[in-house]
């Protein structure tokens, strides 16, 4: 379902030409390289094998997201994964080590993070508009993905969840935010064994949901500063891309980190002159964008010699996260994160993918 997006963005950018297109089912591939006017379809190992091929997007589900990438590196090609980078920590290092070792580059979901929301907010915060980030609140509660996906399975599989399917997109802004994750905290539950198909041909059939469904988590950042999130697929009451970042000087309402664009808001702390201060607008700059900026910025990086923003190191940092969190709600203890990461800078208000 996602690849529609992805080949529709990358024919716009002028630093990409997709070569090919790969699946296990091939009758698909051939399908989805003829809508996108793609020249070439077949097998993973085809594509893999074309010799045209540089780069490798990976769009399958998570749970062979690893094997796939490195598979990709194995072959001599930089890879773009889907998140979550891997479903399990050893195989995420494992990749990440592997192209470092082969002098290749990993790229890791979400890009919606580059887009001109988010980095209009990271902006904002840079120059100093809300002092010193010292907390955030995120929320991204609904009923979950069986109400619309026709094969929503995968969601409820080890590996996804709300925590590992959604919480890619507001974690990796807040890393973003404060930098490396230190510990994590979490409780949660799951609150039935199965879920039916709601959608497509499969209306009816029952499923095995094998994550927690509703988890609240709070992470302690090295630098300072804390978090708390709620990620609910039991939620009536739909709040989708909630993200408030708590600074010395006010509070930031972020853009929806899983759109590339939306309102910036900030309530500043109360002055004398302001005793009772009401919420403004600030301005959000540069390219809104879509899936497809994070391999943008990276292909650019190939060519450059320079780092690209949304590195396999940021993806690994964030499944350990994910890791700490889900392990927390099972044991009911905090636990440590080790990885650490360099925080990347925000994108110059004027970068765009659509000139060279």
């Amino acid at each position: 379902m996602i690849s529609n997006t992805y080949l529709e963005h990358l024919g716009r950018f002028p630093d990409v030409r997709v070569v090919a297109v790969g699946d296990i089912d091939t009758v698909r591939a051939a399908a989805q390289a003829q809508k996108h006017e793609v020249g070439f379809s077949g097998t993973p190992d085809q594509v893999l094998a074309h010799p045209d091929v540089e780069l490798v997007v990976n769009l399958t589900i998570p749970a062979v997201h690893a094997q796939v990438s490195l598979a990709a590196i194995e072959a001599g090609k930089h890879v773009w994964s889907e998140k979550p980078i891997a479903v399990d920590y050893a195989s995420g290092q494992e990749l990440v080590a592997r192209a470092a070792e082969k002098g290749l580059r990993v790229g890791i979901a979400p890009d919606t993070v580059l887009g001109q929301g988010v980095q209009s907010a990271l902006r904002a915060i840079a120059r100093g508009e809300i002092g010193r980030p010292i907390g955030a609140w995120t929320a991204m509660m609904s009923l979950g993905p069986d109400r619309w996906h026709p094969n929503p399975d995968f969601f409820f599989a080890p590996g996804a969840g709300p925590v590992f399917d959604m919480g890619p997109y507001y974690l990796t802004t807040l890393v973003n935010v404060f930098g490396s994750v230190a510990r994590a905290s979490a409780a949660g539950l799951t609150s039935t064994p199965t879920r039916t198909v709601r959608a497509g041909e499969r209306i009816g059939a029952e499923f095995p949901v094998n994550v927690p469904t509703h988890v609240n988590a709070i992470l302690e950042f090295e630098a300072g500063g804390t978090s708390s999130s709620i990620f609910s697929w039991e939620s009536a009451l739909t709040r989708m891309g909630v993200v408030e970042i708590t600074g010395t000087e006010g509070t930031l309402a972020i853009p929806d980190p899983n759109m590339f664009e939306g309102p910036l808001r900030i309530l500043r702390a109360p002055t004398a002159s302001h005793p009772e201060p009401e919420w403004e607008d600030l301005p959000t700059e540069g390219v809104v964008g879509g899936r497809g900026l994070g391999i943008v910025d990276m292909v650019r990086g190939i060519r450059s010699g320079q780092p690209h923003r949304a590195t396999g190191e940021i993806g690994l940092h964030v499944l350990e996260t994910m890791i700490a969190i889900d392990t927390s709600v099972a044991s009911g203890e905090s636990v440590a994160v080790t990885s650490r990461i360099e925080r990347p800078e925000p994108i110059p208000a004027e970068w765009t993918p659509y000139e060279l």
